[in-house]
């Protein structure tokens, strides 16, 4: 039977930190970490994504099954929710408010989290790795709209561990007028873009360190 395995175009981008995707069939692969500038996404290979995605699951044998499942959760929004608006003009709301304790500053937590632009096209996605994000929280070491949707403050309360929140953040709270991901010149986050997050608070690291 003829199997097939989807691969990521172009590097992705780890909210700052751009990363090349050494792509294989078993779609673990390796990172390499490289200056944060960012890259410009193939608009036109979306549609071909999801042609490839649906002939991956018609036809990938019981081994593949788990790697397409994690393309297929990378790449489906969570369902929609009513955002509220903070002053600083995050959107965001809960699917699910979780049942753990909240972050204390400047935690190491683990995240898993799908990233996409206004109009729906997914920029980057900790699924699609088969891994979650290990970020430090409330310190700047991401945009920030993420430490406020994540860590809370300025009327957005914090989330817990299990938590599920989607995020709408204004240029302003994220790269700003500026390009972001680039890579050879060429760029993944065009100036003044509205980013849209789905989060999902896995747990705090367990080997917290400072």
């Amino acid at each position: 039977m003829v199997n097939f395995t989807l691969t990521t175009p172009c590097p992705s981008l780890h909210h700052g930190l751009t990363y090349i995707k050494a792509a294989s069939s078993s779609h673990s692969n390796s990172n390499s970490i490289l200056t944060p500038k960012p890259e410009k996404k193939n608009k036109g290979f979306a549609g071909v994504g999801v042609g490839l995605l649906a002939a991956s699951m018609l036809l990938s044998s019981p081994l593949d099954a788990n790697a397409t499942r994690i393309e297929y959760y990378a790449t489906v929004a969570e369902p929609p929710c009513d955002l509220q608006f903070a002053p600083s003009g995050l959107g965001y709301c809960d699917l699910d408010p979780g049942f753990g304790e909240q972050a204390p500053y400047s935690t190491l937590i683990n995240i898993h989290y799908t990233a996409r632009f206004a109009d729906g096209i997914v920029f980057d996605s900790s699924y699609k790795r088969g891994r979650p994000l290990t970020m430090r929280i409330g310190v700047g070491k991401v945009i920030k709209g993420l430490d406020q949707g994540i860590f809370g403050g300025e009327g957005v309360p914090p989330m817990h561990v299990g938590g599920r929140r989607k995020l709408q953040i204004p240029p302003e709270l994220a790269y700003g007028p500026e390009p972001a991901g680039c890579f050879s010149g060429d760029c993944n986050i065009p100036a003044n873009a509205t980013l849209l997050y789905d989060i999902n608070f896995v747990n705090i690291y367990s080997g917290n360190r400072k």
